[in-house]
């Protein structure tokens, strides 16, 4: 990624924050969260780390099951490791701790075969998704435990890329699925918080509704001020295919229309045409499928029998 891409990737500051003084400092610390990716060589004290996982511990989650497990690596092997296989994003290495955390039903389901119990829940979409949400709920009670103690933190997705690594590496048995990785430390700097998309484009009342066109482009706009990126044969060239070979012919001489007339290429199809590419979300489906299988859970293939939770 270019440092161009990089500006365009993490955008300006957000106007409401600056001068905006907030009712409380949970508040503040909820709205002016911003992602580090800087951190000082200072390790975490024991007990700092323990009463931020204890945060986590305590969120909300389903049933009061707490199908999720935190795994912590502070081994500056480990953490090498874990930033080569997170596309070489050397803060992870840099940070003193990363917290990789995985829905677990291993655990429940052990707990089950030990008191005679029948369970299926690795078998069960409906878990699995209640199971991804409280182990979120859990990352982001960490997360803001972490600022309120002078702790900086960013978290990592691509850890989706690399699963049966990760596996590996962290040792993870049948039914222990990785999430998300956060990386955990003292910031060198506290970074400026990005510009969100105001309450008007994210919250409805009481039903959903589309804002227009002409408000959809403002809000877009506004969080999204002035950004352009230059027009190249090569980006025109990738923008291009990438209509083609969802949309047709049609559609890309209609986006490649718009950036001629505009003269740059905007957001949008940055974005989608050049850095999320639109063509390249949808592959590998079926390979994450096979993946989720392995991992031991069986939701999507509907044959009831025993639990894989071994």
């Amino acid at each position: 990624m270019t440092p161009d891409d990089q500006n365009l990737s993490h955008h300006g500051v957000d106007d409401f924050i600056a001068g905006n003084a907030h009712a409380s400092e949970t508040m503040r610390l909820l709205i002016e969260r911003s992602s580090c990716r800087s951190f000082y060589n200072r390790p975490i004290p024991a007990e700092i780390l323990e009463l931020i996982l204890k945060a986590g511990i305590h969120a909300p989650t389903g049933g009061n099951l707490q199908p999720f497990s935190i795994i912590v690596v502070e081994k500056k092997a480990a953490l090498q490791k874990l930033a080569e296989l997170n596309e070489d994003q050397m803060f992870i290495a840099e940070a003193p701790a990363a917290l990789i955390f995985c829905i677990d039903w291993r655990r429940l389901s052990r707990w089950a075969e030990l008191e005679a119990a029948p369970f299926a829940a690795n078998n069960s979409f409906r878990h699995f998704w209640i199971s991804f949400q409280d182990t979120i709920i859990a990352a982001q009670n960490i997360c803001t435990a972490a600022d309120a103690l002078g702790l900086g933190s960013v978290y990592v997705g691509t850890i989706i890329d690399k699963l049966r690594e990760h596996r590996e590496l962290l040792a993870l048995p049948k039914c222990v699925f990785p999430v998300v990785l956060l990386s955990l430390g003292y910031p060198k700097a506290r970074p400026v918080p990005k510009k969100k998309l105001p309450p008007r484009a994210l919250v409805h009342r009481e039903k959903y509704q589309d804002l227009s066109d002409n408000d959809l482009q403002a809000v877009f706009n506004e969080k999204y001020p002035a950004l352009r990126r230059e027009v190249t044969n090569e980006r025109l060239e990738i923008i291009s295919q990438v209509c083609r070979d969802l949309h047709g012919d049609q559609y890309a001489d209609r986006c490649l229309e718009n950036i001629r007339k505009h003269g740059y290429i905007n957001a949008a199809q940055y974005y989608f045409g050049l850095h999320y590419r639109a063509d390249l979300m949808q592959q590998g489906n079926e390979e994450y499928l096979r993946l989720i299988r392995e991992f031991g859970f069986g939701w999507f293939e509907n044959k009831p029998g025993r639990s894989s939770g071994e």
